[in-house]
Protein backbone atom coordinates (compact mmCIF):
# COMPACT_ATOMS: atom_id res chain seq x y z
CA UNK A 1 0.00 0.00 0.00
CA UNK A 2 1.56 3.35 -1.32
CA UNK A 3 0.55 6.10 1.45
CA UNK A 4 -0.86 9.18 -0.06
CA UNK A 5 0.02 11.33 3.09
CA UNK A 6 3.58 10.72 3.04
CA UNK A 7 3.86 11.29 -0.84
CA UNK A 8 2.75 14.46 -0.05
CA UNK A 9 5.05 15.35 2.64
CA UNK A 10 7.61 14.32 0.36
CA UNK A 11 6.34 16.73 -2.64
CA UNK A 12 6.75 19.38 0.06
CA UNK A 13 9.56 18.30 1.37
CA UNK A 14 11.57 18.50 -2.02
CA UNK A 15 10.28 22.13 -2.94
CA UNK A 16 10.39 23.73 1.07
CA UNK A 17 14.46 22.33 0.56
CA UNK A 18 15.04 24.56 -2.18
CA UNK A 19 14.50 27.75 -0.31
CA UNK A 20 17.64 26.90 1.44
CA UNK A 21 19.70 25.03 -1.30
CA UNK A 22 18.86 28.28 -3.96
CA UNK A 23 20.90 30.03 -1.75
CA UNK A 24 23.82 27.65 -1.93
CA UNK A 25 23.57 27.62 -5.60
CA UNK A 26 23.29 31.33 -5.86
CA UNK A 27 25.93 32.65 -3.14
CA UNK A 28 29.11 31.51 -0.96
CA UNK A 29 28.27 28.74 1.31
CA UNK A 30 28.98 31.10 3.84
CA UNK A 31 26.05 33.18 3.39
CA UNK A 32 23.56 30.28 3.53
CA UNK A 33 24.17 30.26 6.94
CA UNK A 34 25.44 33.65 8.07
CA UNK A 35 23.34 36.78 6.71
CA UNK A 36 26.12 38.99 7.98
CA UNK A 37 28.56 36.91 5.66
CA UNK A 38 28.32 39.38 2.87
CA UNK A 39 28.34 42.66 4.37
CA UNK A 40 24.97 44.28 5.20
CA UNK A 41 22.95 43.77 2.30
CA UNK A 42 19.83 45.60 3.33
CA UNK A 43 16.84 44.72 5.46
CA UNK A 44 14.81 43.19 2.69
CA UNK A 45 17.76 40.79 2.31
CA UNK A 46 17.75 40.19 6.16
CA UNK A 47 14.24 39.73 6.27
CA UNK A 48 14.15 37.05 3.68
CA UNK A 49 17.28 34.90 5.36
CA UNK A 50 14.87 35.53 8.79
CA UNK A 51 11.95 33.68 7.19
CA UNK A 52 13.99 30.93 5.29
CA UNK A 53 15.89 30.34 8.77
CA UNK A 54 12.65 30.18 10.74
CA UNK A 55 10.18 28.47 8.52
CA UNK A 56 12.65 26.17 5.84
CA UNK A 57 16.14 25.64 7.59
CA UNK A 58 16.36 22.13 8.85
CA UNK A 59 12.66 21.48 8.81
CA UNK A 60 12.64 20.01 5.46
CA UNK A 61 15.71 18.06 5.50
CA UNK A 62 13.93 16.79 9.07
CA UNK A 63 10.89 15.87 7.45
CA UNK A 64 12.52 14.29 4.21
CA UNK A 65 14.69 12.07 7.15
CA UNK A 66 11.61 10.92 8.51
CA UNK A 67 10.02 9.59 5.35
CA UNK A 68 13.33 8.13 4.40
CA UNK A 69 13.14 6.19 7.91
CA UNK A 70 9.66 5.32 7.01
CA UNK A 71 10.80 4.15 3.74
CA UNK A 72 13.17 1.91 4.83
CA UNK A 73 10.51 0.44 7.22
CA UNK A 74 7.94 0.10 4.69
CA UNK A 75 9.36 -0.89 1.89
CA UNK A 76 11.69 -3.61 3.67
CA UNK A 77 8.66 -5.57 4.92
CA UNK A 78 7.06 -5.48 1.79
CA UNK A 79 10.08 -7.18 0.25
CA UNK A 80 9.96 -9.60 2.94
CA UNK A 81 6.12 -10.04 2.44
CA UNK A 82 6.97 -10.81 -1.00
CA UNK A 83 9.45 -13.63 -0.15
CA UNK A 84 12.61 -11.41 -1.24
CA UNK A 85 15.46 -11.70 1.31
CA UNK A 86 14.79 -7.59 2.70
CA UNK A 87 18.86 -7.41 4.01
CA UNK A 88 20.23 -8.18 0.40
CA UNK A 89 17.36 -5.95 -1.30
CA UNK A 90 17.80 -2.88 1.13
CA UNK A 91 21.47 -3.08 0.80
CA UNK A 92 21.57 -3.16 -3.09
CA UNK A 93 18.87 -0.26 -2.82
CA UNK A 94 21.40 1.64 -0.81
CA UNK A 95 24.11 0.82 -2.84
CA UNK A 96 22.55 1.76 -6.11
CA UNK A 97 21.85 5.42 -4.06
CA UNK A 98 25.15 5.66 -3.14
CA UNK A 99 26.57 5.69 -6.60
CA UNK A 100 24.02 8.00 -7.67
CA UNK A 101 24.88 10.24 -4.61
CA UNK A 102 28.66 10.08 -5.76
CA UNK A 103 27.86 11.21 -9.25
CA UNK A 104 25.40 14.17 -8.29
CA UNK A 105 28.24 15.20 -5.39
CA UNK A 106 31.24 15.21 -7.80
CA UNK A 107 29.92 15.85 -11.59
CA UNK A 108 26.73 18.22 -10.80
CA UNK A 109 26.79 19.69 -7.42
CA UNK A 110 28.60 19.36 -3.75
CA UNK A 111 25.40 19.97 -1.55
CA UNK A 112 24.29 16.38 -2.19
CA UNK A 113 22.49 14.42 0.29
CA UNK A 114 22.15 11.27 -1.15
CA UNK A 115 25.58 10.07 0.07
CA UNK A 116 24.73 11.05 3.98
CA UNK A 117 21.10 8.69 3.36
CA UNK A 118 22.60 5.82 1.82
CA UNK A 119 25.41 5.59 4.91
CA UNK A 120 22.24 6.48 7.36
CA UNK A 121 20.06 4.05 5.90
CA UNK A 122 22.40 1.11 5.50
CA UNK A 123 23.05 1.86 9.40
CA UNK A 124 19.67 2.15 10.83
CA UNK A 125 17.99 -0.60 9.35
CA UNK A 126 18.92 -3.61 11.76
CA UNK A 127 17.09 -1.20 14.28
CA UNK A 128 13.86 -1.32 12.49
CA UNK A 129 12.21 -3.89 14.16
CA UNK A 130 11.99 -1.70 17.40
CA UNK A 131 9.47 -0.87 19.16
CA UNK A 132 8.32 3.17 18.06
CA UNK A 133 9.11 3.94 21.85
CA UNK A 134 12.64 3.18 21.83
CA UNK A 135 12.90 3.80 18.32
CA UNK A 136 12.25 7.71 19.20
CA UNK A 137 14.87 6.97 22.25
CA UNK A 138 17.40 5.91 20.22
CA UNK A 139 16.89 8.68 17.63
CA UNK A 140 16.97 11.57 20.10
CA UNK A 141 20.30 10.38 21.34
CA UNK A 142 21.65 10.18 17.90
CA UNK A 143 20.52 13.57 17.84
CA UNK A 144 22.21 14.74 20.88
CA UNK A 145 25.10 13.03 20.25
CA UNK A 146 25.47 15.21 17.35
CA UNK A 147 24.37 18.34 19.38
CA UNK A 148 27.22 17.80 21.83
CA UNK A 149 29.70 17.32 19.02
CA UNK A 150 28.49 20.48 17.41
CA UNK A 151 28.81 22.35 21.44
CA UNK A 152 32.31 20.30 22.02
CA UNK A 153 33.57 21.94 18.67
CA UNK A 154 32.47 25.40 19.32
CA UNK A 155 34.22 25.41 22.62
CA UNK A 156 37.65 23.53 22.02
CA UNK A 157 38.82 24.96 17.96
CA UNK A 158 39.38 28.12 19.30
CA UNK A 159 41.78 26.72 22.14
CA UNK A 160 42.98 24.56 19.38
CA UNK A 161 45.72 25.04 16.48
CA UNK A 162 45.22 28.74 14.66
CA UNK A 163 45.10 27.16 11.00
CA UNK A 164 41.68 24.95 12.18
CA UNK A 165 40.42 27.95 14.07
CA UNK A 166 41.20 30.12 10.85
CA UNK A 167 39.29 27.45 8.69
CA UNK A 168 36.18 27.69 10.66
CA UNK A 169 36.45 31.15 10.83
CA UNK A 170 36.86 31.42 7.08
CA UNK A 171 33.44 29.35 6.64
CA UNK A 172 31.57 31.67 8.42
CA UNK A 173 32.78 34.89 7.90
CA UNK A 174 35.03 34.74 4.70
CA UNK A 175 37.65 37.21 3.62
CA UNK A 176 37.18 39.08 0.19
CA UNK A 177 39.69 36.92 -1.59
CA UNK A 178 37.98 33.59 -0.38
CA UNK A 179 34.77 35.30 -1.54
CA UNK A 180 36.53 36.29 -4.96
CA UNK A 181 38.06 32.78 -5.67
CA UNK A 182 34.47 31.06 -4.77
CA UNK A 183 32.84 33.68 -7.57
CA UNK A 184 35.26 33.16 -10.02
CA UNK A 185 35.04 28.93 -9.75
CA UNK A 186 31.48 28.62 -10.13
CA UNK A 187 31.42 32.01 -12.48
CA UNK A 188 33.56 29.91 -14.45
CA UNK A 189 33.18 26.97 -17.03
CA UNK A 190 32.63 23.46 -15.97
CA UNK A 191 36.60 22.38 -15.15
CA UNK A 192 37.06 25.57 -13.32
CA UNK A 193 34.25 24.50 -10.76
CA UNK A 194 34.94 21.17 -10.75
CA UNK A 195 37.62 21.59 -8.41
CA UNK A 196 36.08 23.68 -5.97
CA UNK A 197 33.27 21.39 -6.03
CA UNK A 198 35.01 17.99 -5.84
CA UNK A 199 37.24 19.32 -2.73
CA UNK A 200 34.13 20.56 -0.76
CA UNK A 201 31.92 17.46 -1.56
CA UNK A 202 34.90 15.14 -0.31
CA UNK A 203 35.36 17.52 2.66
CA UNK A 204 31.58 17.07 3.60
CA UNK A 205 31.96 13.38 3.00
CA UNK A 206 34.70 13.02 4.99
CA UNK A 207 34.24 15.53 8.30
CA UNK A 208 30.59 16.82 7.90
CA UNK A 209 28.94 13.11 7.78
CA UNK A 210 30.78 12.03 10.97
CA UNK A 211 30.80 14.88 12.91
CA UNK A 212 27.02 16.47 12.09
CA UNK A 213 25.36 14.03 9.64
CA UNK A 214 25.03 11.07 11.07
CA UNK A 215 23.74 12.09 14.03
CA UNK A 216 21.26 14.32 12.44
CA UNK A 217 20.06 12.23 9.33
CA UNK A 218 20.56 8.88 11.61
CA UNK A 219 18.33 9.87 14.06
CA UNK A 220 15.93 11.24 12.07
CA UNK A 221 15.17 8.35 10.51
CA UNK A 222 14.88 6.17 13.20
CA UNK A 223 12.09 8.94 14.31
CA UNK A 224 10.30 8.45 10.98
CA UNK A 225 10.36 4.98 11.82
CA UNK A 226 8.56 5.55 15.03
CA UNK A 227 6.26 7.76 12.89
CA UNK A 228 5.22 5.48 10.81
CA UNK A 229 4.44 2.84 13.36
CA UNK A 230 2.59 4.66 15.43
CA UNK A 231 0.32 5.97 12.07
CA UNK A 232 1.18 9.42 11.93
CA UNK A 233 3.55 9.93 8.65
CA UNK A 234 0.77 7.83 7.44
CA UNK A 235 -2.41 10.68 8.08
CA UNK A 236 -4.33 8.03 9.76
CA UNK A 237 -4.63 10.23 13.53
CA UNK A 238 -7.45 12.37 13.16
CA UNK A 239 -7.68 15.57 11.63
CA UNK A 240 -7.66 17.21 15.14
CA UNK A 241 -4.56 15.92 15.98
CA UNK A 242 -2.78 17.10 13.14
CA UNK A 243 -4.01 20.65 13.35
CA UNK A 244 -3.15 20.06 17.35
CA UNK A 245 0.45 19.23 16.00
CA UNK A 246 1.06 22.30 13.79
CA UNK A 247 -0.15 24.68 15.99
CA UNK A 248 1.86 23.16 19.01
CA UNK A 249 4.81 22.50 16.41
CA UNK A 250 5.00 25.97 15.05
CA UNK A 251 3.94 27.51 18.21
CA UNK A 252 6.56 26.54 20.77
CA UNK A 253 9.44 25.95 17.77
CA UNK A 254 9.36 29.17 16.23
CA UNK A 255 10.03 31.01 19.32
CA UNK A 256 12.78 29.45 20.17
CA UNK A 257 14.43 29.62 16.89
CA UNK A 258 14.05 33.18 16.85
CA UNK A 259 15.57 33.16 20.33
CA UNK A 260 18.18 31.98 18.64
CA UNK A 261 18.41 34.74 16.20
CA UNK A 262 19.10 37.29 18.81
CA UNK A 263 20.69 35.87 20.73
CA UNK A 264 23.36 35.67 17.14
CA UNK A 265 22.84 39.49 16.90
CA UNK A 266 23.84 39.98 20.12
CA UNK A 267 26.86 37.97 19.94
CA UNK A 268 27.66 40.16 16.39
CA UNK A 269 27.41 36.95 14.59
CA UNK A 270 30.74 35.78 15.43
CA UNK A 271 31.91 32.45 14.48
CA UNK A 272 31.82 29.81 17.37
CA UNK A 273 29.25 31.60 19.34
CA UNK A 274 26.42 31.90 16.39
CA UNK A 275 27.65 28.56 14.18
CA UNK A 276 28.16 25.69 17.10
CA UNK A 277 26.42 27.32 20.01
CA UNK A 278 23.69 29.61 18.95
CA UNK A 279 22.96 27.38 15.93
CA UNK A 280 21.34 24.57 18.69
CA UNK A 281 18.56 26.51 18.98
CA UNK A 282 17.52 25.54 15.09
CA UNK A 283 19.17 22.02 15.81
CA UNK A 284 16.44 21.41 18.14
CA UNK A 285 13.50 23.53 17.94
CA UNK A 286 13.78 22.04 13.98
CA UNK A 287 11.98 19.09 14.93
CA UNK A 288 9.30 21.03 16.41
CA UNK A 289 8.72 23.47 13.13
CA UNK A 290 9.02 20.17 10.97
CA UNK A 291 6.57 18.25 13.14
CA UNK A 292 4.13 21.95 12.63
CA UNK A 293 4.06 21.30 9.03
CA UNK A 294 3.25 17.53 8.96
CA UNK A 295 0.87 19.17 10.92
CA UNK A 296 -0.06 21.66 8.64
CA UNK A 297 -0.19 19.54 5.28
CA UNK A 298 -2.20 16.68 6.49
CA UNK A 299 -4.83 18.25 8.08
CA UNK A 300 -5.26 20.24 4.97
CA UNK A 301 -5.26 16.98 2.71
CA UNK A 302 -7.24 15.47 4.79
CA UNK A 303 -10.02 18.00 5.08
CA UNK A 304 -10.60 17.88 1.29
CA UNK A 305 -8.89 21.69 0.69
CA UNK A 306 -6.58 22.77 -1.55
CA UNK A 307 -6.96 19.78 -3.53
CA UNK A 308 -5.35 20.97 -6.65
CA UNK A 309 -2.47 21.90 -5.38
CA UNK A 310 -1.99 18.89 -2.65
CA UNK A 311 -2.38 16.18 -5.64
CA UNK A 312 0.12 18.10 -7.85
CA UNK A 313 2.16 17.60 -4.57
CA UNK A 314 2.05 14.15 -4.32
CA UNK A 315 3.03 13.65 -7.75
CA UNK A 316 5.73 15.76 -6.99
CA UNK A 317 6.56 13.10 -3.68
CA UNK A 318 6.10 10.49 -6.39
CA UNK A 319 8.85 11.99 -8.33
CA UNK A 320 11.12 12.94 -5.82
CA UNK A 321 13.88 11.67 -6.61
CA UNK A 322 13.92 12.70 -10.53
CA UNK A 323 13.15 16.13 -9.14
CA UNK A 324 16.02 16.50 -6.91
CA UNK A 325 18.27 15.70 -9.33
CA UNK A 326 16.47 17.85 -11.89
CA UNK A 327 16.89 21.06 -9.11
CA UNK A 328 20.55 20.76 -9.62
CA UNK A 329 20.50 20.29 -13.16
CA UNK A 330 18.38 23.88 -13.68
CA UNK A 331 19.65 25.75 -10.69
CA UNK A 332 23.52 24.55 -11.50
CA UNK A 333 23.14 25.88 -15.35
CA UNK A 334 21.28 28.81 -14.09
CA UNK A 335 23.99 30.23 -11.70
CA UNK A 336 27.18 28.18 -12.93
CA UNK A 337 29.64 29.63 -15.47
CA UNK A 338 28.66 26.54 -17.75
CA UNK A 339 25.57 28.16 -18.02
CA UNK A 340 23.86 31.59 -17.58
CA UNK A 341 26.26 32.56 -14.75
CA UNK A 342 24.38 34.33 -12.43
CA UNK A 343 26.30 33.41 -9.60
CA UNK A 344 26.46 36.44 -6.50
CA UNK A 345 24.39 38.44 -9.54
CA UNK A 346 20.70 37.32 -8.15
CA UNK A 347 19.68 38.82 -4.48
CA UNK A 348 17.98 36.33 -1.82
CA UNK A 349 14.46 38.39 -2.90
CA UNK A 350 15.90 37.37 -6.52
CA UNK A 351 16.21 33.65 -5.79
CA UNK A 352 13.01 33.45 -3.84
CA UNK A 353 11.68 33.98 -7.26
CA UNK A 354 13.97 31.85 -9.21
CA UNK A 355 12.70 29.37 -6.68
CA UNK A 356 8.84 29.55 -7.04
CA UNK A 357 9.81 29.37 -10.91
CA UNK A 358 10.92 25.52 -10.12
CA UNK A 359 8.38 24.76 -7.91
CA UNK A 360 5.42 25.76 -11.00
CA UNK A 361 7.70 23.74 -13.59
CA UNK A 362 7.76 20.43 -11.07
CA UNK A 363 4.18 21.59 -9.92
CA UNK A 364 3.26 21.43 -13.67
CA UNK A 365 5.37 18.64 -15.05
CA UNK A 366 5.12 15.79 -12.39
CA UNK A 367 1.33 15.02 -12.80
CA UNK A 368 1.56 14.98 -16.48
CA UNK A 369 4.63 12.91 -16.46
CA UNK A 370 2.43 10.05 -14.26
CA UNK A 371 -0.23 10.44 -16.64
CA UNK A 372 2.09 8.60 -18.45
CA UNK A 373 4.27 6.83 -16.38
CA UNK A 374 4.76 4.48 -13.78
CA UNK A 375 7.68 6.23 -11.98
CA UNK A 376 9.72 9.32 -12.34
CA UNK A 377 12.91 8.35 -14.65
CA UNK A 378 15.40 8.05 -12.06
CA UNK A 379 12.85 6.21 -9.48
CA UNK A 380 12.32 3.73 -12.23
CA UNK A 381 16.09 3.04 -12.63
CA UNK A 382 16.86 2.96 -9.24
CA UNK A 383 13.62 0.39 -8.44
CA UNK A 384 15.31 -1.26 -11.62
CA UNK A 385 18.53 -1.45 -10.06
CA UNK A 386 17.40 -2.57 -6.62
CA UNK A 387 15.18 -5.12 -7.98
CA UNK A 388 17.78 -6.65 -10.82
CA UNK A 389 15.82 -7.12 -13.88
CA UNK A 390 13.91 -4.30 -15.66
CA UNK A 391 10.99 -2.41 -14.30
CA UNK A 392 7.85 -1.73 -16.40
CA UNK A 393 8.03 2.11 -16.96
CA UNK A 394 5.12 3.18 -19.81
CA UNK A 395 1.24 2.84 -18.27
CA UNK A 396 -1.13 1.04 -20.65
CA UNK A 397 -2.71 3.92 -22.71
CA UNK A 398 -6.20 2.33 -20.83
CA UNK A 399 -4.89 2.45 -17.29
CA UNK A 400 -5.45 5.89 -15.13
CA UNK A 401 -2.52 7.59 -13.37
CA UNK A 402 -2.85 5.75 -9.35
CA UNK A 403 -2.68 9.05 -8.01
CA UNK A 404 -3.76 10.60 -5.88
CA UNK A 405 -5.46 7.20 -4.88
CA UNK A 406 -3.49 4.87 -2.81
CA UNK A 407 -1.72 2.31 -4.70
CA UNK A 408 -0.76 -1.16 -3.89
CA UNK A 409 2.59 -0.36 -6.26
CA UNK A 410 5.14 1.46 -4.09
CA UNK A 411 8.76 2.11 -4.69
Amino acid sequence: MRYESMDLLRGAALLGILVMNIQAFAMPMAAYFNPAALGDQGAVDFAVWLGSHLFFDQKFMTIFSWLFGAGVFLMTSRAANRGLKAAAFHYRRMLALLVFGLIHAYLIWDGDILVLYSICGALVYPLRKLRPLVLLGLGLLMLAIGSSLMVAAGIFIPKGPAEVMLDCQDFWAPTAARIAEETAAFQGGFLTHLSERTARAFEFQTTEIPLWGIWRAGGNMLIGMALVKWAIATGEKSIGFYRRLAIAGFGLGVPIIAFGVWQMDAHAWETFYSFFLAGQFNYWASLLVAAGWVGLWISIWKSGALTALTSRLIAVGRTAFTCYIMTSLICTFVFYGHGLGYFMYVSRPGQIAVTLAVWIVFLIAAPLWLERFRFGPLEWLWRTLTYGARQPLRRDRHSSPDWPQMSTDST
